[in-house]
């Protein structure tokens, strides 16, 4: 229930509510969710009821007034958001708002400080390039093997000869090897991937449209997988040298292709060589506090004697708290940003001491900064955490609650309900948490090195299975959602080549095999590769900005862009689905389905599992001028492709949109009564109170005539 605060101040057809004194709308503009600067624009969102019946939205600058529109509808309320350009300098606003039955809302800060403000600072600065781009997940043992002679360092430095409480050996493996049972899974069990590996293939990713390599773990460390370092200094002989890194970050810069490196805080692995040292000097170890060992001596491997990471003994835990190891991990960072990475993921930051990791984060994030602005920070945290970015350490989460538990869930023909349990009121409920800086710089993974791949999470079956048409189809659509959302979209390696594999403790780690590079589904290749032609030019993309339609049953709409350019439509059922376009002249650009589909009196017939881009025409110049790969004529998956890289960047001065806001605010009465309920009985007493306050000046008028 939503209670309403009060005085209003009531002058004939107008009000003036101050926005701390009533829950009828919300803004602040000291918290970034209502207030942020992305792409450019300083971008101002207020929450308002969605029992008032509201005509039109104005955001007021000194004398220019500025169209607002409506972003998403929550359950109680609806979001407005309104744009101006950013050059630097603050300003004072306020908001006027127009009912339907023609009263006018002033709608101010409060009763000392009348108008909001922005000072023009902007602690938390966007990282610019990261919305326009794709990115790409590598697994570096399993990507492609560009220098045998290095093959052999795996099973040198393998953590199983640390570890006293277990014979296992670590394995040398062929490329087409399978993998081994859950005993050796992905962990002791080489294939010869390197850094070399990488750079052999930079052209295969720029194909696909790749701006972007997140690089899982390439530091000496006791596993394949590389998250028990050994030392965060040194590069894993089996990965290459330090120069086989500045030659990829070289290569990859050449390309346009920004690179981000994996870095865990919290742990290490047995061969951390001052784990050693305590190992073997106990006590009179300098780096005795570096840890928290239980008992001494104790047995490398075993859980039981030394805090580590979820009890698992190759993972001894690192004591943040020691001033020494937090400059020694901060240093670590900041050698590897000075060799010329752009980025960094952190692992695991919640395992940190709970009352510290944010203060910790913090830190880094300022150390980061100072230095390299344009920096990208993600944080590995699966769920939705808005206080980790809104003003937070990190510039992203690696956001699996909108790639695993919206857009997969969706895909997977969930999410049909209606209000929050329907897709588009967790998207609006997702994009409404986060500030429009955050919204634009989303680390958006589906399918990683940790779960099962995004085809068999969507029926494809297991690494050795031949993947349904279905599971096929709703790979496509749901490949296309996450390429059409704000921020960048992340793939796992060999993903777009159509490939399935389960994780453990299923069985042995299908998901990361090997990427067989005999092995191609041509169609979810040339699909992912016109995605990504898409991703890189259609502008509105690149942009921090969408908004979620109300609809019901398989229907998910939402438009891109500031002036809703582009506009995506998708079908999660098993049957055609019929849908009325908003206003404006709309052309198909892409059918994930790749069937023929046509626009008849602004009727769309939306085929089964299937993901359709729209553009509006008027947005964009001469469509002519438009260069398409030279592999675009034979890709059977495209569509009636079209647009031009132009893009409308200015503010609009139209009080109308291509989608109106009262297309946006279409529902039955019924609807808002079921959602606003509580609420009617408020406004029946605020009217009264209303009445009363003009049958007493009245009153008083006649008394002073009469006097």
């Amino acid at each position: 229930m939503v209670i309403f605060a009060f005085p209003i101040v009531f002058y004939s057809n107008s009000w003036v509510i101050y926005i701390n004194e009533s829950n009828l709308f919300r803004h602040n503009p000291r918290d970034t969710v209502y207030l942020s600067v992305a792409d450019g624009y300083v971008v101002i969102r207020v929450w308002s009821s969605r029992f008032l019946n509201i005509d039109s939205f104005w955001l007021l600058i000194g004398d220019n007034r500025f169209p607002m529109k409506i972003q998403f509808n929550l359950t109680d309320y609806s979001v407005w958001f309104g744009y101006v350009s950013y050059n630097g300098s603050g300003f004072k606003y306020f908001f006027e708002v127009k009912l339907s039955n023609g009263s006018i809302i002033t709608l101010l800060n409060d009763r000392f400080q009348q108008y909001f403000v922005f000072d023009g600072f902007i602690k938390y600065m966007q990282v610019s390039w990261v919305g326009s781009r794709v990115g790409y997940q590598i697994f570096p043992d399993r990507f492609y093997n560009g220098d045998p002679s290095n093959d052999d360092y795996g099973l040198i430095y393998d953590s199983l000869h640390y570890d006293n409480t277990t014979n296992a050996k670590p394995v040398k493996s062929k490329w087409n090897d399978p993998p081994l049972d859950l005993l050796m899974h992905c962990c002791h069990q080489y294939y010869g991937g390197d850094l070399r590996g990488v750079i052999e293939k930079l052209d295969y990713l720029k194909e696909l449209g790749v701006g972007l390599i997140y690089l899982n773990p390439i530091f000496l460390s006791g596993s394949v997988h590389g998250y028990d370092t050994y030392d965060h200094f040194r590069i894993h002989p089996m990965f290459g040298t330090l120069d086989d890194v500045k030659k990829l970050l070289e290569e990859a810069h050449k390309r346009d292709i920004k690179v981000i490196f994996d870095f865990v805080p919290g742990h290490v692995g047995l061969g951390f060589w001052a784990f050693q040292d305590v190992y073997v000097n106990g006590p009179n170890s300098r780096y005795w506090d570096w840890f928290t060992i239980y008992r001494y001596p104790f047995t490398p491997g075993d859980g039981r004697d030394y805090k580590c990471w979820e009890g698992i003994g190759t993972l001894p835990q690192l004591n943040v708290l020691n001033p020494e190891v937090k400059k020694y991990l901060f240093n670590a960072v900041m050698y590897w940003f000075e060799i010329g990475f752009d980025g960094v993921r952190i692992d695991t930051p919640l395992y940190l001491p709970e009352n510290y990791r944010l203060e910790f984060f913090h830190e880094l994030r300022d150390t980061i900064k100072s230095r390299f602005p344009e920096a990208y920070i993600v944080g590995e945290i699966w769920f939705q955490a808005p206080d980790w970015v809104n003003n937070g350490p990190f510039d992203s989460l690696m956001n699996y609650a909108l790639g695993m538990g919206i857009l997969l869930d969706y895909a997977q023909g969930k999410l049909n309900d209606v209000g929050f349990n329907h897709v588009s009121g967790r998207l609006a409920d997702y994009f409404a948490k986060y500030s429009v800086s955050v919204a634009g710089m989303g680390f958006n993974n589906i399918g990683t090195h940790d779960t099962d791949r995004t085809l068999t999470m969507l029926g494809g079956g297991g690494l050795w299975d031949t993947p349904s048409p279905e599971s096929i189809l709703r790979l496509k659509m749901l490949s296309t959602l996450q390429y059409t959302m704000p921020g960048v979209p992340v793939i796992f390696q060999g993903d777009e080549r159509g490939y399935t594999g389960r994780a453990g403790p299923r069985g042995p780690d299908e998901q990361r095999y090997p990427i067989q590079w005999d092995r191609l589904n041509t169609d979810v290749y040339n699909h992912y590769r016109y995605l990504g032609w898409i991703k890189n030019n259609l502008k509105p993309l690149h942009t921090s900005i969408i908004r979620v339609f109300d609809t019901s049953g398989s229907l998910l709409v939402f438009t891109r862009g500031y002036n809703d350019e582009v506009l995506v439509v998708a079908n999660n059922d098993r049957i055609s689905v019929a849908y009325e376009l908003p206003p404006g002249e709309w052309s198909i650009l892409y059918v994930s389905s790749g069937e023929e589909v046509v626009i008849r009196d602004r009727k769309l017939i939306i085929p089964p599992l299937t993901a359709i881009i729209l553009v509006l025409q008027k947005q964009y110049s001469d469509i002519s001028t438009t260069t398409e790969p030279e592999w675009l004529s034979s890709t059977p998956v495209v569509s009636t492709p079209w647009f031009t890289e132009s893009y409308q960047h200015g503010i609009s001065t139209s009080t109308e949109s291509p989608v109106s806001t009262n297309y946006l605010e279409e529902r039955s009465e019924e609807q808002v009564v079921k959602s606003t309920g509580n609420l009617l009985v408020i406004f029946i007493v605020i009217t009264a109170t209303v009445v009363v306050i003009v049958v007493t000046q009245i009153i008083l008028r006649n008394l002073n005539v009469r006097v």
